[in-house]
């Protein structure tokens, strides 16, 4: 009866607050039926996210796991006039829907989707000495946080916001004795996170249509 609960309470939010429209209710349709997995942001996570950027002032974002889109077209609704949006993505076929679904909402322009191992995608951005990101959302595989934080601290600068998604695992990230590879994952990310220097940072729990899970928040530069 909980989660069902938090799932109506989410319903609710969502018809006060107004989250989905044609072209987001669009890319989740297009993402189930190319069977791409459920794993897109809740709506009113995605309207965080917007927010978030948009409160930021973002001109450049980064995002880290595009899946078929749908997170990416909330961030991209946010950039300032003129702005961008990195996107990397591991699998071509996600990469496909999501480009097809960033078109329909016209928003193509704005976004690049780059195909292949974020790991080395993220080092080719540096390489390459690219200007930095204003806004990240890390939300790929879990087992490699620590090394996209590290990554994504290199590609901000003072004043960027770093979001990391699903840090909570149903309460497993205090396990350290979990066998899960994301819960070591989450664990490892956080022992760096509590090393990082010349960052502030807090994680909130969530419930809802996604189950207990949370974010982590953090500023670059303090």
């Amino acid at each position: 009866m909980t989660e069902e609960l938090w799932s109506r309470v989410d319903e609710y939010i969502e018809g006060v607050v107004g989250t989905n429209d044609e072209a987001l209710n669009a890319a989740l349709v297009a993402s189930h039926a190319a069977g791409l997995p459920n794993i897109s942001v809740s709506p009113s996570q995605g309207k965080l996210l917007h927010l978030l950027a948009a409160i930021q002032g973002a001109r450049r974002i980064l995002e880290l796991g595009t899946l078929g889109g749908y997170s990416a077209i909330w961030l991209a609704r946010a950039l300032l006039a003129g702005g961008k949006l990195v996107t990397l993505e591991l699998s071509p076929r996600h990469a496909e829907v999501a480009r097809a679904n960033l078109e329909h909402a016209g928003l193509g322009g704005s976004v690049e989707i780059v195909v292949g191992p974020a790991l080395e995608s993220l080092a080719k951005l540096a390489r390459d000495a690219v200007e930095p990101f204003d806004f990240v959302f890390i939300d790929a595989d879990k087992p490699n946080i620590p090394e996209y934080f590290e990554r994504s601290l290199e590609l901000t600068r003072a004043g960027s916001v770093i979001v990391v998604d699903n840090v909570v695992r149903k309460g497993a990230v205090i396990d350290a004795t979990s066998e899960d590879a994301n819960v070591q994952g989450v664990r490892r990310f956080n022992e760096r996170l509590r090393r990082a220097t010349g960052v502030s940072a807090t994680t909130i729990q969530t419930v809802g249509t996604k189950g207990h899970d949370g974010f982590t928040l953090i500023r670059v530069g303090g």
